[in-house]
């Protein structure tokens, strides 16, 4: 059984948080004289001159009906991203712990081990796109704090093995961070379930994808009580604005449409899948259980030139491991996926 203290820096135990000024008093008010705001409010519509909840009590409330677990276990970060970072701060001493990724993957695992000076070990998939645990076995050492683990993966789109993600579990005693980012749209069910089971596991999902609010800027983590409570003790004070509380409790009370969107697009990647395998210049379609496709096309440079030309943006993830000639392509809409495929029909 994981000790989480153990796996923490010695100085974030002992770090006292900043308390502000809404942390220091429970109940209702009418009259807020204790944040040095400004009390004749604000130039716009909406007044915002009054900080906005730091610890998002509504919002988790509702996303606990929603994912079926407590509000406690529950942390928001602005983006994903933040909680990325927080993990490395949290547990990666810099100059002296490790982590492992497993590339081709999203790039801001390594990214951020590098900001925090975390040396970022590369056990590479395998040539199907599915973890190597032989490789990831012979890189942990003493000092390797957190595996991370994208499913569905980006950019190859795949869901891992369950098993395989399960071993890892069952036998490193540092963080298992898994990335669902993209988890609406697979087929695969979410660890969620797992939590009770396993202290070291982390589940990082967000609301950019399946629920369209990329712009607002809301990522989820999923821990335990004692990660969860780190974690809320080293985050700046107010990360999460009001405009954006605001909206993903609008949001969060729609998720029949949401639902209903998922639904399209799983059905709109299939067709495009089918369009696109059946172009000469393509090599490969490869299986996806995102709400994108990683496509092999010949002289994939050039075909992401001449789409960008005719006012089509792809990403071209050819020099990442194992992506050789492949271009990630976001499934849109009938219409932007019809004139997709009329370009490329032209080559």
């Amino acid at each position: 059984m994981t000790d989480i203290n153990l796996l923490l820096r010695e100085h974030i135990k002992k770090l006292i948080p900043y308390a502000s000024a809404r942390d220091e008093f429970s109940g209702e008010a009418h009259i807020f004289l204790d944040a040095n705001e400004n009390s004749l409010g604000s130039p716009l519509s909406s007044s915002y001159n009054r900080y906005p909840d730091p610890h998002q009590v509504k919002i988790k409330e509702k996303l606990s009906l929603i994912k079926g677990i407590p509000p406690r276990n529950i942390f928001l970060g602005n983006g994903s991203d933040e909680c990325i970072d927080l993990l490395y701060r949290a547990f990666c001493n810099p100059g002296k712990d490790n982590v492992i990724i497993h590339p081709p993957t999203y790039g801001m695992y390594e990214v951020s081990g590098h900001i925090n000076d975390v040396e970022v070990r590369k056990a590479a998939l395998t040539e199907t796109f599915e973890l190597d645990l032989a490789d990831i076995e012979k890189l942990i050492d003493g000092q390797t704090k957190i595996i991370w683990i994208c499913s569905p993966n980006n950019p190859t789109g795949n869901a891992f093995n369950h098993k395989d993600i399960e071993m890892i579990l069952n036998n490193f005693e540092g963080l298992v961070v898994i990335d669902e980012a993209y988890i609406n749209f697979s087929r695969q069910r979410s660890f969620i379930r797992e939590l009770t089971e396993y202290p070291n596991l982390v589940i990082l999902q967000t609301l950019s994808k399946a629920w369209g609010l990329a712009g607002l800027r809301m990522g989820m983590a999923f821990a335990g009580d004692l990660i969860i409570d780190v974690l809320n003790k080293i985050k700046p004070p107010y990360n999460i604005g009001q405009a954006t509380q605001e909206l993903v409790l609008k949001a969060l009370d729609k998720t029949p449409e949401v639902n209903e969107m998922i639904k399209e697009i799983v059905q709109l990647r299939i067709e495009l899948s089918e369009r696109l395998s059946r172009l000469s210049s393509v090599i490969n379609v490869y299986p996806s259980d995102a709400n994108f496709l990683l496509v092999q096309i010949r002289n994939a440079r050039q075909v992401y030139e001449i789409l960008l030309n005719r006012g089509i943006v792809v990403r071209d993830r050819s020099s990442a491991t194992g992506c050789a000639d492949c271009l990630r392509i976001t499934v849109g809409s009938k219409e932007e996926n019809d004139k997709l495929i009329e370009i490329l029909n032209q080559l």
